[in-house]
């Protein structure tokens, strides 16, 4: 992994030591002092993120609890807003709703 893939304060192994990321090309070690890590380093993280059990599937909405969460909140605007913006907030309900399809 390069440096530019582990996010700040990511810990990473490099030439033996532990080093924690602290700027683009600059990591702390454990013993202390900062050091410049070459652009062309191979590094070993030590703090990976979670993964997820099943990589790809994402969460699934209900169309209707969407829709009813929706018209609530159109229901709110047009009582918010006055009759001259209702034709705009209208259209903007439609390319709402035509998006979903």
């Amino acid at each position: 992994m390069k440096l530019q893939h582990i996010p700040l304060g990511g810990r990473f192994e490099f030439e033996g030591k532990v080093f924690v990321k602290t700027g683009p090309l600059t990591a702390s070690s454990e013993q202390g002092g900062q050091c410049m890590i070459p652009r062309y380093a191979h590094l070993k993280p030590l703090d990976l993120p979670a993964t997820e059990d099943k990589p790809g599937l994402r969460r699934k909405l209900d169309e209707k609890a969407v829709k009813a969460a929706f018209n609530d909140f159109y229901g709110t605007c047009s009582a918010l807003l006055g009759e001259s913006a209702q034709p705009e907030l209208e259209a903007a309900r439609q390319r709402f709703l035509a998006a979903l399809k």
